[in-house]
């Protein structure tokens, strides 16, 4: 690791725990998002990145959802944190165990509003019992289909069924959004060379009805995927 980066894994790793600790004491959703978000912009701003939104228009001022997005890297949830700055768009991530058990993110994970997807649980009734209770609340459910990061040469890689499932157990329409830039390929711009001015840039589109009997893959690509 050279200077740049180790620098910066460190003041990622004081602040994503700082803010870990911070967001164990709010009482609020409202409290909460506001944490996040400004998290999100202090370590976008470290990097030199900018947040760019393409048809900001059709992003809804309110309401719940299931937020869909493509996976590359791991500032995802901050772009999308920074693209809903001025909507009530609140939403609990789908989070793997494995960042609820990770020493630099699970502090963060277990009180930024999640929900824990144990893919290893011998079945998948308390995950879904669990977004239940948090749409009841009002909340909408933010989730990356893909399941993981994206790391092959690929726009975008196979989606999990559990996604559209979730839709469809709890009525929600489908708010699929696109980070169009190759955010992995920008972020070590970033810690590598420290370049000033890079820009990601997200791609919001048509909401989806929960009932419709498309594969959520397929719309998705229709929208954003040009092959």
């Amino acid at each position: 690791m050279n200077f740049n980066q180790i620098s910066m894994a460190f003041y990622t790793t004081y602040l994503t725990n700082k803010y870990g600790f911070k967001l164990k004491k709010v009482k609020t959703s409202h409290e909460r998002i506001a944490l996040r978000l400004e998290y999100a912009k202090l370590v976008l701003n470290k990097l030199n990145i900018s947040v760019e939104v393409i048809n900001k228009e059709k992003l809804p001022k309110g309401g719940q959802y299931l937020l869909i997005s493509n996976h590359r890297s791991i500032v995802d949830p901050l772009i999308i944190q920074v693209a809903l700055e001025n909507t009530k768009v609140d939403g609990f991530w789908v989070a793997k165990k494995e960042l609820y058990n990770s020493f630099f993110f699970g502090t963060f994970t277990k009180n930024a509003g999640t929900v824990l997807l144990d893919r290893d649980a011998p079945n998948m009734a308390p995950f879904f019992k669990d977004t239940k209770e948090i749409v009841k609340e009002g909340h909408s459910i933010f989730i990356f289909p893909e399941g993981t990061r994206n790391k092959e040469n690929t726009p975008l890689s196979s989606f999990k069924e559990g996604s559209r499932i979730i839709a469809l157990k709890n009525r929600l329409p489908i708010l699929p959004v696109h980070i169009k830039s190759n955010a992995n390929e920008v972020l070590k711009d970033a810690i590598m060379n420290r370049t000033k001015g890079l820009k990601i840039q997200i791609d919001i589109g048509d909401i989806i009805d929960y009932k419709d009997k498309t594969s959520l893959e397929e719309n998705y690509r229709k929208q954003f995927i040009k092959e």
